[in-house]
């Protein structure tokens, strides 16, 4: 069943904020270990905790008659999940749907890079915080960087409407390779975000208060040896694009951290286990997955309860402040 958003169906919260981006997570697992988003010796969710295909695209189907236009699928990574391109192919044939987004480590682009294009995906942000096989090793702990090259490479090829590199600068890790990104991604004609290390979950590989590389240092270092142009365009997410001068590459800047964004947030997230999050940087949530099995097919009570959560949802994040909750959640179980 089909209905269509009106005014009175549309979801905006109470600080006037108009909600038309959703990322569904669709696995909490991962082929990575990334030092940033997840303990080496990660604990996943049991099976009958994590939400079927199904119930993850009716949870889509719901948004989207809310008025969502731009949903991102994330995980974990999202394309270690079974037979996720049945749930791709699904989403993409949703009506008025502007944008479909996937958030991926790159590890599995290489096979399903065209799949991906035909199912109906539009932009694909690919982590890759090093081009140092060592150093791309250390910080996913586990993943091979030749791999997530070529990955990346199958992905241009099919010449999807956007790409974008995605890089997490830590001082003493990959600080050095700030430059060598964004030379990599004016080679490749594709865009680059640098996004500031947030504090989800509690990390012991290393002391995220001596690592954190503001974005304001990032910039630095780029215009050292290069004229960046800011630019005023209306992206999915929360980056701030600059125009690299004769490329047609943009650098974006997300500082959850440094520069808080909140005022303008667009978007709401759910996890693999049907948690709707109201903020990354706080525990507001309200449980989806209790409504999606205990009333599966009462399709306006799920509409109701999303509706109604953003009542809930604050009007910011204080990561670092004084007395700010610690958020235990990692990133893997947040959804990018």
């Amino acid at each position: 069943m089909n209905i269509a958003a009106t005014p009175s169906t549309a979801l905006i919260d109470k600080y006037g904020r108009h909600i038309d981006y959703v990322r569904l997570s669709v696995t909490d697992r991962c082929d990575f270990r990334c030092v940033y988003c997840m303990s080496e010796k990660m604990t996943f969710l049991p099976r009958n905790q994590v939400l079927s295909l199904e119930e993850i695209f009716k949870v889509a189907q719901v948004f989207n008659q809310l008025g969502v236009r731009k949903i991102r699928l994330t995980g974990g990574e999202p394309l270690v999940r079974s037979n996720i391109l049945s749930l791709v192919q699904n989403i993409g044939k949703l009506p008025n749907l502007d944008e479909l987004l996937i958030t991926t480590n790159g590890s599995h682009l290489e096979q399903m890079s065209a799949d991906l294009k035909a199912a109906g995906v539009t932009r694909i942000n690919i982590s890759l915080d090093s081009l140092n096989a060592a150093t791309f090793r250390e910080m996913t702990r586990t993943g091979d960087l030749a791999q997530v090259l070529r990955g990346i490479e199958a992905a241009k090829a099919r010449n999807f409407k956007a790409l974008r590199l995605n890089a997490v600068i830590l001082k003493g890790r990959n600080d050095h390779e700030i430059l060598d990104l964004v030379h990599y991604a004016m080679q490749l004609g594709i865009n680059i975000a640098f996004i500031e290390e947030m504090p989800l979950g509690e990390v012991t590989e290393h002391d995220r208060l001596e690592t954190s590389c503001s974005n304001d240092e990032v910039r630095r270092v780029i215009e050292s040896a290069h004229n960046l142009t800011p630019l005023d365009m209306k992206t999915a997410g929360p980056s701030r694009y600059y125009q690299l001068e004769g490329s047609e590459s943009r650098v974006g800047f997300i500082s959850p951290v440094s520069h808080n964004f909140c005022e303008s947030c667009n978007r709401v997230r759910m996890t693999v286990e049907g948690r709707l999050l109201l903020c990354l940087g706080n525990e507001h949530s309200v449980d989806l997955r209790s409504v999606l099995r205990e009333h599966p097919d009462d399709v306006h009570l799920l509409q109701e309860t999303i509706r109604n959560a953003m009542d809930i949802k604050p009007l910011r994040h204080y990561f670092y402040e004084k007395d700010a909750p610690q958020v235990v959640r990692f990133m893997n179980m947040t959804g990018g």
